[in-house]
């Protein structure tokens, strides 16, 4: 992240078939970090879309009587209605099918074919045809010759086209890996990735021929197609790769799923050089992260076309329907496999974390000070003073905000989710050690209550400001009860250091009593 700027992306989609909830996982953790920058004063570009130029989209097509870009655009405008519906704030919404991406594809393939890192040339290997990749030939034994995702027979494949020189970047790519250790997380990822570059890189097809011409034509070569994955990898930089927006290069962060970390992090990292070696396109540099997590199981068991236990958004829809759409981010973003190991979305789980967390934690800590506001106080906050615990929730707001800011920078998005929350049960531990309801029958004791019940607010309305990126609608219901105190729009310079500096609340500001945010699910 350089002056400011924070440039995040999540991987493109297949458009093949409908969202699900890899797709819903993904998009909801960089919606999350991308608030969070924004809410700690980042100029912030958040990147989404559609990869629609593989076989796969045309195959599928087929099977439906549509034309691949009719399918493409059915499928894609599933995607951009599932990403409004879920309230996603990107900033742009990419499908490889735009002129605005096939002419700068073009435009970086033909740069690579006149440096020499593209060549053409024939290549024989076992290839997976669901994930459109050669695997090599150590790998294929490895695996039985089946698809490590889908499990199918490799395919013994020849085939005459264009590639790129990976092989070339071998050296390149280890001492990057070395030299930037956080290039790519988490560790267990990056140490696979080094164990499969040092077993040897073999060059990588650029491009395809056949029947179709589903995709975008290679350039000077109308025979050939762009390789798909190539073509996908390129809409992180077309995007950006504009006037206005160029200062936003290099990303920040590339998340992904750890089915696409070979990609992401070597082929991608090689091409990334290759180009930026090319005249014009020397600022062409290395993201800053390439995160990879693991994979949601459903009630225990690896979810498969076969075994039809995908969790699809009628599902996701149905919990957020029943729980409120931040239950559901709530959820995901604190239980899912944001680190090396996958995670189980069981329903029993997630209505325990809903209660937990949410009903009877944030929800009921937020009733418990408005009422108790409302009843002793006429509704308003009472001025600043001294009780046993004076300058215990200040303290632990300044801790939670530097937690914040820490995880962040980590990439730990349950942190972040967890310092707001640990400040909220810090307020709850102030109530039960100071009784303010108690204190409140002895009218000599009022400004003790006052003084207690304004430090419970202000904590309140602090946590709240660190729960905003995972809980955008309810913190802000909240913020509404607060009245004057609500925050300002993000993205000034030192926003949350601003926003969070104990003694934001006024004395004498509304706070108003209002039903239960979370309400407890009862079984």
């Amino acid at each position: 992240m350089a002056d400011g700027r924070f440039y995040i992306t999540t991987p493109i989609y297949y458009v093949n078939d409908e969202p699900h909830i890899g797709h819903v996982f993904t998009t909801t953790l960089v919606d999350v970090a991308a608030r969070a920058h924004r809410l700690v004063g980042d100029e912030v570009f958040f990147l989404t879309g559609t990869d629609e130029h593989a076989s796969k989209v045309s195959d599928a097509a087929l099977e439906r009587g549509l034309s691949a870009q009719e399918w493409a655009d059915v499928n894609a405008g599933r995607f951009r209605e599932a990403f409004t519906s879920y309230r996603f704030s990107n900033d742009d919404f990419i499908r490889t099918t735009e002129p605005r991406h096939t002419e700068k594809v073009q435009e970086y393939m033909a740069a690579l074919l006149r440096s020499g890192d593209l060549y053409e040339g024939e290549y024989e290997g076992w290839y997976d045809a669901g994930e459109e990749e050669y695997v090599p030939d150590g790998r294929a034994r490895e695996l039985d010759y089946k698809s490590p995702i889908s499990g199918r027979e490799l395919v013994r494949r020849k085939e005459t086209n264009y590639f790129f020189r990976l092989s070339a970047y071998e050296d390149f790519l280890l001492e990057l890996l070395d030299e930037n250790p956080r290039l790519v997380q988490p560790d267990a990822r990056r140490n696979e990735v080094i164990g499969r570059i040092r077993e040897g890189l073999q060059d990588v097809p650029a491009s395809r021929t056949g029947s179709s011409d589903w995709g975008i034509p290679f350039p000077g070569d109308p025979e050939h197609t762009v390789y798909v994955w190539i073509d996908a990898l390129f809409n992180y930089l077309s995007v950006v790769d504009t006037d206005a927006r160029r200062s936003l290069w290099p990303a920040d962060v590339h998340l992904i799923g750890k089915d696409i970390l070979w990609f992401h992090a070597v082929i991608w990292p090689a091409v990334i050089a290759a180009l930026g070696k090319c005249p014009g396109y020397e600022w062409v540099t290395q993201p800053g992260l390439i995160y990879a997590h693991g994979f949601w199981i459903n009630e225990g068991q690896k979810m498969s076309k076969s075994l039809g236990n995908f969790i699809d958004l009628a599902q996701l829809d149905g919990y957020a329907e029943r729980f409120g759409l931040d239950a559901l981010r709530w959820y995901l973003v604190t239980q899912g496999p944001l680190g090396a190991n996958d995670s189980d979305f069981a329903e029993a789980r997630f209505v325990e974390v809903y209660n937990a967390d949410l009903a009877n934690t944030l929800g009921n800590c937020i009733n418990r000070v408005t009422n108790m506001t409302g009843r002793y106080l006429g509704g308003s906050a009472a001025e600043p003073g001294t009780h046993p615990d004076s300058g215990v929730l200040e303290r632990a707001a300044g801790e939670a905000v530097a937690r914040f800011t820490e995880s962040l920078d980590r990439f730990a998005l349950a942190g972040c989710a967890g310092a707001g929350m640990d400040l909220v049960r810090e307020v709850d531990a102030v109530i039960e050690r100071t009784r303010p309801f108690a204190l409140a029958k002895d009218e000599a004791r009022a400004p003790e209550v006052g003084a207690i019940l304004y430090d419970c607010a202000e904590a309140l309305r602090i946590a709240s400001l660190l729960l905003w990126p995972v809980l955008p609608q309810r913190t802000e219901a909240f913020w509404e009860r607060l009245g004057a105190a609500a925050p300002r729009e993000f993205g000034a310079a030192d926003t949350l250091r601003s926003q969070a500096a104990w003694g934001g609340l006024a004395p004498g500001t509304p706070i108003a009593k209002g039903p239960a945010l979370f309400p407890r699910h009862q079984d």
